[in-house]
């Protein structure tokens, strides 16, 4: 990164700097290793406080965020009821792995190398793929099914990334069935991704979060084949937009 970019970054943040004690308990970062840590933090404590907000206004409550309206879903229409990918598990399971892979990444790969850059962006292309889908599913089931099975082979493209980590650092992966693996599946039903770091990867060993991480990709792809499972059953019992539209114009001429 460039002093120049650097500089109208740091500016950019600076409001948001200000206002944390706790992420600059140490001063502004003097480099840029330091400057990237700053940014990550302050990146999930946006996110974690987002989450609070959310809590706070009730999940009765429409969110606008990802186009549904609970109030409409008694309310008869053409295009269906979308979105409110925020509820789903797979996205929740999705969005933990991506900020992980961003701390794991930071912390254990090359931030010059191509490895960096593709993990994260794999690990980014999981969850937006599914919030795509969800909101594409107004007009498409086809591309809520596509999309979703996008975000899969995305994370299953990143699991072979951390395997490969364990595998070429010499550290042993854990058996599925291991206390550890067990215990990082029952943490996940308990934290549902309520906090920006609910496994201490920014701690971990390497090949504790590569493990952690692997069986978290491990859960969220189960959700995925799941949740593409009950996409499809819902395309063949209810069809798609265009045989509703096609229905619908067909009785309206009839009418």
């Amino acid at each position: 990164m460039k002093n120049g970019n650097v500089s109208r970054a740091l500016q950019k943040l600076d409001w948001i700097a200000k206002l944390s004690k706790e992420t600059l308990s140490g001063g502004m970062p003097a480099d840029e290793k330091g400057f990237r840590t700053l940014l990550n933090r302050i990146v999930l404590d946006v996110r974690e406080a987002c989450r609070e907000l959310e809590k706070v206004e009730g999940a009765g409550e429409s969110d606008k965020s990802d186009g549904l309206d609970f109030s409409d879903k008694k309310k008869p229409g053409l295009i269906p009821v979308h979105g409110g990918y925020r509820n789903l598990r797979s996205f929740q399971a999705a969005e933990i792995i991506y900020d992980g892979t961003v701390i794991f990444c930071d912390r254990f790969v090359d931030k010059h190398s191509r490895t960096h850059d593709q993990m994260v962006q794999a690990a980014r292309s999981g969850r937006q793929n599914i919030a795509e889908g969800s909101m594409g599913s107004a007009t498409s089931k086809k591309t809520e099914l596509k999309l979703t099975n996008v975000a899969k082979a995305s994370l299953e493209e990143l699991l072979l990334d951390y395997e490969d980590f364990l595998r070429q650092h010499k550290l042993r992966q854990w058996d599925k069935n291991s206390p550890k693996a067990m215990e990082v599946r029952n943490r996940y039903k308990l934290d549902r991704s309520d906090q920006s770091d609910p496994y201490s990867l920014s701690s971990a060993s390497p090949e504790t979060a590569a493990n952690t991480m692997i069986c978290l990709i491990n859960q969220a792809c189960f959700l995925m084949r799941r949740h593409l499972q009950k996409l499809e059953e819902s395309f063949l019992e209810e069809g798609g937009f265009t045989e509703k539209l096609y229905k619908a114009r067909s009785a309206q001429r009839a009418s």
